[in-house]
């Protein structure tokens, strides 16, 4: 081995290249993966990275480093940087994409950052995808911690041929003691590549430096196994069972066996007599450092009735005091105490512990009595829920209620349908015109704050009135208790007035629940004119379907199907239950005055169909702990449940903003969970920034899925997956997304109204009510999404034009020989396709996801998109951004769009040329084509379907040697058919 030539190496600069990772490679081995390596040229050197096997999304964090003859000369150079994917059976390599770097591009050390780039296509015939992240620079030293190794493949510097050999030995021995010296530093802790020097040829050099921390700036590429971004399996101590298999016990002694327990000190305190005060009493309830206080009540009514939750882990006091005081004195009134040691522990689902009368200590010795409850219990306790804690000491009186646990229910939702068919005798007032015009009559519907108007209908009126049609179905979103009317107006778009109304309580409208139309009624018209010789009508068939389930999620991630009648609804198949354990690490949201650092008063809201959950807020901690467990019963397996993280922002009573701040969400579905096993994992908390995707916390749950009935389980498997009238009588995409906004509306309005309330902000994240906004970075997940389900077909292709090439004449011969008997036996080629599938399925169940999944930002394409990409997601609609930005954007569009508009254009001309076979538009295509017609109905009378089979695949997998380069002359005779892209403008 030897050196580039002496004045390639008397020169200090060095081109640093730095291969960070590649994301989203395309797969080249046959398996569904690759073996990419990079491979970087620069002025007849080249060097490579390792090798990452079976990695579509490697990381390399490696370090090429280059010898520069003149830096001035380097702006008109090109670095060539090229992934393979290497072939260990055949000694060979694949193409997977490559880059060309200018050398203006490339900056000093310590300027550079790492960027981003799209691998391109070698030839047109090449198929590539991903990126591939690098960092470039120039520097006189280079980092004196490398690991050297030779390159494995052909090339090399013509130049470095012309050495005499003694350098190269001096060079070989050099190299190999620095070899040495790097396997004694690092403890054999890194893997060296074996050193094998070729006389007959010497290659350049690989200086690769040791995997480092990932750099700060520039775009981050993850691997599937991102310790940051993956599911971690966890292994709490729960109440009753750990992770794995449930342990089957009664119910009722297992109510919180997937939390922690939690111990607490309770105090309740209810009322006391005998006091000597006169004004405003509170008492004050003191453990160590902790205190909490009661509110107000005056002294002739001396009732409280709070419950207070100590910590126990928290305590460090012997004994608990309870304080009596006025408002206004800082002296207290009366005193009770008691010792912890001999506070008694009551357990679920013993009774609660009655309250007693104690006597109070005063300092003037009239003291009275205090009634008060004092017991050790866990958050099992029917008090934990409307207990004040400790551990927010510094929330407000008046604000405990919103820091509360709370189980919320969804409103009863119907489909209203109003059928405006036709009205009769509307009276039109002309204005004096003396001229008879064509009135432009529409129907308005007015329900609580949705208004909806049908078409226009023209009609030329008899004497002065008029008898519009329209015929039109208007569906509204109502809520029990039906509290709302419909108001339907009859209105002139000319003239802008109102020539008729009525006005029909939803109470009084029937009630439906399968597809049978009920019957139409006429409702007369108020017009308000009492003098008026007819009477004005409007004929309209109403009715509240209950056949249908009101969507208030998107579709794919909704949590109920059921129907909105009961009488429709079927026994439920499992029983759903999750322990918000707590969470680590979240992302601080405010800062508190004489704080420095920052914090959250954070709390989980959990949705299962019409179910919501609320547990309590923690006030001031990063690393809450929750410890609930709540229950569901599951109706369909099929449906998705959903855990979003907030910051409470009505914690402090000075601030101004009330809206709650959304740190994650975690969704699990159900049909990926087994039954009866208990699922403990922490799921990272992503949140998409217009800065970029951010991991806010991680959130600690567990998961059990239970299942009372394993047949009815398998049989909802085989039903339509919503209600029936779903299909009998469909509604439009369009229309169920309008409808599923006024859904979140009608939710988030009486969600709101509870106490504490669960603000829209809250309901419209955990209803994604922006998934139908466009959005680049969704697109492109979307694309490769798809992708990846056709690649397993292109993936055949691929295989059978590889059997048709012969590369491989043995295997060729075995394809063709299997193709020969399946025509023989056609009977068995549904038998073996099914046979093989289940074969896959028994294969894989060995290597089975074993973790449920969650949110991933690869699949999301948040790790790789781009900062205006991310702006325009985060756009207002309408847009908000300058001029500059809109049309750069539009533009983007229109190109994007320019490409979709020749690809369907393609498609409509091959369609139109099919079409043309018979149209006669070129007579002597359609002549040709006839005569082929009647020439191959005779033939395939004569000849049997078994060997037109065989010898028209006989025909195609004929080897190259007997095959022309050309098309085919039917492939030919099709592409010369007209099309009516010739018609267009």
């Amino acid at each position: 081995m030897t050196v580039p030539d002496a004045k390639t190496s008397s020169g200090n600069e060095k081109l640093v290249v730095e291969i960070i990772g590649a994301h989203n490679l395309m797969p080249k081995d046959g398996e569904g993966s690759s073996s990419p390596f990079v491979e970087v040229e620069f002025e007849d050197q080249r060097l490579r990275t390792h090798v990452k096997r079976k990695d579509l999304n490697p990381i390399w964090n490696e370090k090429l480093v280059f010898h520069v003859i003149d830096v001035n000369e380097l702006r008109y150079k090109t670095l060539e940087i090229s992934v393979f994917n290497e072939k260990r059976s055949s000694n060979s390599r694949n193409f997977l994409g490559k880059v060309r770097v200018t050398g203006s591009s490339v900056g000093r050390e310590g300027e550079s950052v790492a960027k981003l780039y799209t691998l391109e296509k070698r030839s047109l015939f090449s198929h590539v995808r991903g990126e591939i992240s690098l960092k470039h620079y120039v520097t006189t030293t280079t980092d004196n911690d490398v690991n050297i190794s030779r390159v494995n493949g052909s090339g090399g510097s013509k130049k470095s041929k012309k050495v005499s050999s003694s350098i190269g030995t001096q060079q070989q021995q050099q190299q190999q003691q620095q070899i040495a010296l790097l396997n004694h530093q690092q403890h054999n802790q890194q893997r060296m590549l074996p050193f094998y020097p070729n006389q007959g040829e010497i290659k350049p050099l690989v200086i690769t430096a040791l995997p480092g921390p990932r750099p700060g700036p520039g775009p981050v590429l993850y691997s599937n196994g991102s310790s940051e971004f993956s599911l971690k399996e966890t292994k709490p101590r729960l109440g009753g069972v750990t992770s794995g298999l449930s342990s089957h016990k009664d119910k009722t002694s297992s109510t919180y066996d997937l939390v922690e327990q939690m111990q607490y000190l309770y105090v309740r305190v209810m009322k006391a007599k005998d006091l000597s005060a006169s004004g405003e009493v509170v008492s004050e309830i003191k453990l160590g450092n902790y205190k909490g206080v009661t509110k107000k009540v005056s002294s002739s009514s001396l009732e409280w009735n709070q419950v207070f939750a100590f910590s126990k882990e928290t305590i460090q006091s012997s004994v608990v005091e309870i304080f009596l005081r006025e408002v206004n004195r800082d002296e207290y009134t009366g005193r009770v105490w008691f010792d912890l040691s001999e506070i008694p522990t009551r357990v679920p689902p013993d009774s609660p512990l009655a309250p007693q009368w104690y006597k109070v200590e005063s300092r003037n010795g009239v003291g009275g009595e205090l009634m008060v409850s004092v017991w050790f219990g866990t958050q099992a306790d029917e008090a934990f829920a409307e207990a004040w804690h400790s551990k927010a000491g510094n929330v407000h009186i008046e604000e405990l209620s919103s820091i509360k646990s709370k189980v919320y229910l969804s409103p009863k939702l119907w489909y209203l349908r109003v059928s405006v068919i036709e009205a009769q005798d509307v009276a039109v007032m002309n204005k004096g015109t003396g001229l008879m015009r064509f009135p432009e009559l529409s129907a308005k519907l007015h329900v609580g704050s949705q208004i909806l108007r049908t078409t226009v209908s023209a009609s030329n009126p008899t004497r002065s009135f008029t008898n519009p049609y329209w015929n039109e179905d208007l569906m509204f979103v109502v809520a029990e208790p039906f509290e709302d009317c419909i108001n339907v107006i009859v209105e002139d778009r000319v003239s802008g007035n109102d020539v008729g109304r009525v006005q029909i309580p939803v109470l009084a409208v029937e009630r439906r629940t399968g597809d049978k139309p009920v019957g139409s009624r006429w409702f007369t018209l108020d017009n308000g004119n009492n003098n008026s010789q007819f009477g004005s009508r409007i004929h309209l068939r109403l009715s509240l379907d209950g056949g249908y389930h009101v969507l208030d999620e998107a579709t794919m991630y909704t949590s109920d199907v059921r129907p909105t009648a009961k009488e429709l609804w079927k026994p439920h198949v499992g029983l759903l239950e999750i322990g918000i354990l707590g969470a680590t690490g979240l992302m601080p949201m405010k800062v508190r005055d004489g704080k420095g650092s920052g914090t959250a008063d954070s709390y989980c809201v959990a949705k299962y169909g019409p179910k919501w959950v609320r547990t309590r807020t923690v006030v001031d901690s990063l690393c809450p702990k929750w410890n609930e467990q709540y229950t569901w019963e599951v109706n369909d397996p099929c449906t998705v449940v959903t855990i979003g993280v907030f910051d409470n922002a009505r914690v402090d009573k000075s601030n101004s903003n009330t809206r709650d701040a959304r740190i994650g969400k975690v969704r699990i579905r159900l049909s990926t969970l087994e039954t009866e096993r208990v699922y403990t994992h922490s799921y990272p908390l992503l949140v998409l920034h217009a800065t970029g995707v951010k991991k806010t916390g991680e959130l600690h749950l567990a998961v059990r899925l239970s299942c009372g009935n394993a047949v009815n389980m398998f049989q909802m498997y085989t039903l339509p997956l919503l209600p029936k009238m779903h299909y009998t009588q469909p509604l439009g995409v369009h229309l169920i997304e309008r409808l599923r906004y006024q859904t979140l509306n009608a939710v988030a309005a009486r969600l709101s109204r509870a106490e504490p309330p669960l603000g829209r902000e809250v309901v419209e994240y955990m209803l994604d009510h922006d998934f139908h906004v466009w959005s680049m970075r969704r697109s492109k997940a979307n694309f490769f999404r798809l992708v990846n389900v056709v690649s397993s077909l292109v993936w055949v292709a691929r295989l059978v034009e590889a059997m048709r090439s012969w590369t491989k004449p043995v295997f060729s011969t075995v394809f063709v020989a299997v193709f020969l008997f399946m025509v023989l036996f056609p009977e068995l080629i549904l038998p073996s396709l099914f046979l093989y599938a289940a074969a896959v399925g028994v294969w894989r169940f060995r290597k089975r996801p074993r973790h449920p999944p969650h949110m991933d930002a690869r699949i999301s394409h948040a790790e790789t998109v781009f900062p205006d990409e991310l702006d325009e997601e985060f756009d207002t609609f309408p847009t908000s951004r300058g001029f500059e930005v809109v049309r750069m954007r539009y533009d983007r569009v229109r190109s994007i769009a320019g490409r979709i508009q020749t690809v369907v254009g393609d498609m409509a001309s091959q369609g139109e040329r099919a079409q043309a076979l018979l149209s006669w538009r070129d007579p002597r295509a359609t002549f040709i084509f006839l005569v082929f017609c009647l020439v191959s109905a005779v033939g395939f009378y004569v000849v049997p379907v078994k060997l037109t089979v065989a010898v028209s695949g006989l025909y195609y997998l004929r080897p190259p040697r007997f095959r022309r380069r050309l098309p085919s002359r039917g492939l030919s005779f099709f592409r010369r058919l007209p099309s009516r892209a010739d018609s267009l403008l």
